[in-house]
């Protein structure tokens, strides 16, 4: 009862605008690992493979909130995919956005033209075994857009569900490395 009302909470928050995004540049893999440590029951039948490029950036976004992003897909794809499959997690740099895609191997959305699965209270299966009212996408998706991105859906050809959303590249700071030889200390 206590994460429904919170979830409730939460979306009339970002639907009011009243989320202040906390930015800050930081490794997407380090959200990644968080989101599936904080997972690490729901995940005990499915194996999780990440698959980030060497020189992926780093990016500016809310820690928090991005998480939340994360746990939401990725708890959906345990709920719904089937035991002992994979879920995969992976991430790729797009134009000005780098493309984070959550897939697992299950049935599948149950994708139609005049239901949008982001919204409010929209299930894709209205009478599911499952439990859940609908809230976990419509959260991620106001998350996203919070962050200028974008969030999509689609069903694999080889069985179930993709989830994929893009977050700004923006322009990173230079880290650079200080060439200076360390001082000896006599001790």
């Amino acid at each position: 009862m206590s994460g429904l009302v919170g979830n409730l909470l939460d979306m009339a928050r970002l639907n009011a605008g009243a989320v202040k995004l906390r930015k800050e540049w930081q490794p997407l893999e380090e959200v990644i690992g968080s989101s599936i440590k904080l997972l690490e029951r729901n995940l005990a039948a499915h194996p999780v493979s990440v698959a980030l490029p060497a020189d992926l950036p780093l990016l500016e976004f809310d820690a928090v909130l991005i998480e939340r992003v994360f746990c939401n897909l990725i708890e959906n794809a345990a709920k719904y995919a089937t035991p002992h499959t994979p879920i995969e997690i992976s991430a790729r740099v797009q134009d000005a956005f780098v493309q984070i895609t959550v897939s697992d191997s299950g049935r599948g959305i149950p994708l139609k033209p005049d239901i949008d699965i982001f919204q409010m209270f929209v299930r894709g299966t209205r009478e599911s075994a499952e439990p859940g009212i609908g809230l976990g996408l419509a959260i991620c998706r106001a998350i996203v857009e919070a962050h200028l991105g974008t969030i999509t859906a689609h069903n694999r050809e080889q069985g179930g569900a993709c989830f994929m959303f893009t977050l700004p590249r923006g322009n990173p700071p230079v880290v650079e490395l200080d060439d200076t030889p360390a001082i000896a200390r006599d001790g």
